[in-house]
């Protein structure tokens, strides 16, 4: 029995086809996607009809892949940025283009929202998070004031898994774990905040879709999409969620105080409770999960932006790129690099730009700037780990996911900057394996079989020991040291307009 599993994200669309019993992938396939060019700055907007050719095309080729087993397809399950709204009309057109995460139009609208609500600490208190720059609650407020015309004629508002969803199954609908991630959501009711909604508009609970349960199935596959797929009449799709939650699923994070990390185009750190995570601070987004939790998440936007910047500059390749990190010793011997080419969540730096620190006529090489920015990529995900602990999260072991958790070198630079265990997991397509492995739940729900998340997830996903990194203990004092002069850093360049 193959269960589907589809992620959206910025670069492309992902799609697998995980078999449960052998608990092997037998097909995966990748679409890539554009951005739409020409945008003032600080937009970075995609057409959501793209991710609709894209699914269709890598769903086919992973049917393909499968030749004669297509028959034993019993269900889909779609995951999507955690930032990405798409607006249908009456008549289910899409009114206008995605802003996707780094889009910083909406900023004002952002600031507006928290000021009504006495900043962070009064939107933590009426839904349990801070909706910012990067939520659709700012995004609905920026089209009611600049383009009023689209807000007017929009009926839907949706995110591209709820999308995607309803393009399968015709069936409009979200789940708590989506839902938060609009920054629309009260966290603890897991109901829409109608406070939040009426500041934006009166009329726009109408046009949310209703939050379901993340382990009730959103529908069946319309029947004519299954024959154009040779698929068999009756294949169920998934409730669906946002990437970072079905990636922590893929980790086989479900348990409480579970941590995973994800190494890919962002780098995200998600701590898995069993009661809503609240931080005050606000630097850690509370978000539910895809699986009936509550979820900690903390991301960094520029998690491949810095290492992909030196290896356009210098021509490396990966493997070069890795050499030259590991040739130098830990702390790159003083040379600290800020990597925030791009507007970065945690800190908190929506027009951010990097910084070299501590240049010296000897670190002053190629090798040394690899090793910073390895670093302060690592650096910022620790950061993210620190607040965790004073929220109370204490891992025995971190799961690693994503590309950058192929690199030996990575996976030792983060035990020791995280200060625990590390070990990545047996699959490394992420949200498109939770996507499944939630879809597979919802199924066996439905068929009257009692298929827990975790009970999933103990045969399904497996520590790859070989992989296990220590931390050192030397390291990790020296890896402190450095980030507390990274965020002392961010904090005296910062308000002071320089970073």
């Amino acid at each position: 029995m193959h269960f589907l599993g589809i992620e959206i994200s910025h670069g492309g669309t992902r799609a697998v086809a995980l078999d449960l019993e052998s608990t092997v992938i037998h097909a995966e396939a990748w679409v890539p996607h554009d951005w739409i060019e020409g945008l003032p700055a600080g937009y970075r907007e995609q057409n959501p009809a793209q991710w609709i050719d894209a699914v269709d095309r890598a769903v086919r080729q992973c049917l393909q892949a499968l030749g004669n087993q297509n028959e034993s397809i019993a269900g889909i399950g779609v995951a999507g940025p955690q930032r990405g709204l798409v607006l249908l009309d009456e008549s289910n057109r899409i009114i206008r283009p995605a802003k996707l995460a780094g889009d910083v139009s909406v900023k004002r609208q952002a600031d507006e929202i928290a000021r009504a609500f006495g900043g962070t600490p009064g939107l933590i208190e009426l839904a349990g998070q801070a909706p910012g720059v990067e939520s659709a609650a700012a995004e609905c407020l920026w089209l009611k004031q600049h383009e009023p015309y689209h807000f007017q004629r929009a009926t839907s508002f949706l995110t591209a898994q709820d999308f995607i969803a309803y393009w399968l199954t015709g069936e409009r609908a979200t789940e708590p774990g989506s839902a938060s991630a609009t920054g629309l959501l009260d966290i603890r009711s897991r109901n829409w905040s109608g406070e939040l909604l009426d500041f934006i508009d009166p009329g726009l609970a109408s046009r949310l879709p209703p939050v379901l349960p993340s382990d009730r199935p959103r529908g069946m596959l319309r029947p004519a999409l299954a024959r154009e797929w040779g698929l068999a009449g009756h294949v169920q799709v998934g409730a669906g969620g946002a990437s970072p939650m079905l990636a922590a699923l893929a980790a086989g994070c479900v348990a409480d105080g579970s941590v995973a990390v994800e190494l890919g185009h962002s780098g995200i750190v998600t701590g898995v409770g069993v009661a809503p995570v609240i931080d005050y601070r606000g630097e850690i987004t509370s978000l539910c999960s895809a699986t009936g939790s509550w979820l900690g998440l903390a991301g960094t936007a520029n998690a491949a932006v810095a290492p992909e910047v030196l290896r356009r500059h210098y021509g490396w390749s990966g493997e070069a790129f890795e050499a030259m990190v590991a040739s130098v010793s830990p702390g790159a011997d003083g040379l600290l690099m800020l990597p925030y080419f791009t507007g970065e969540s945690v800190p908190r730096l929506p027009e951010g730009t990097g910084v070299l620190h501590g240049i010296t006529p000897e670190n002053f090489t190629p090798a040394h700037m690899a090793r910073a920015a390895a670093e302060g990529v690592a650096l910022g995900l620790g950061y993210a780990m620190s607040r965790l602990r004073e929220l109370g999260f204490e891992p025995p072991e971190i799961r690693l996911l994503g590309q950058g958790a192929a690199s030996p070198v990575t996976r030792q630079l983060m035990a020791d900057v995280l200060g625990a265990p590390v070990v990545t997991v047996s699959s490394r397509q992420g949200a498109a394996v939770g996507a499944a492995m939630q879809a597979a739940v919802a199924f066996f729900h439905e068929c009257g079989e009692s298929l827990g998340f975790e009970e999933i997830t103990s045969y399904l996903v497996a520590g790859d020991a070989g992989s296990r990194c220590e931390p050192d203990p030397q390291n990790h004092a020296l890896y402190q040291e450095l980030m507390s002069r990274q965020q002392y850093l961010v904090d005296t360049l910062h308000p002071a307009g320089f970073l």
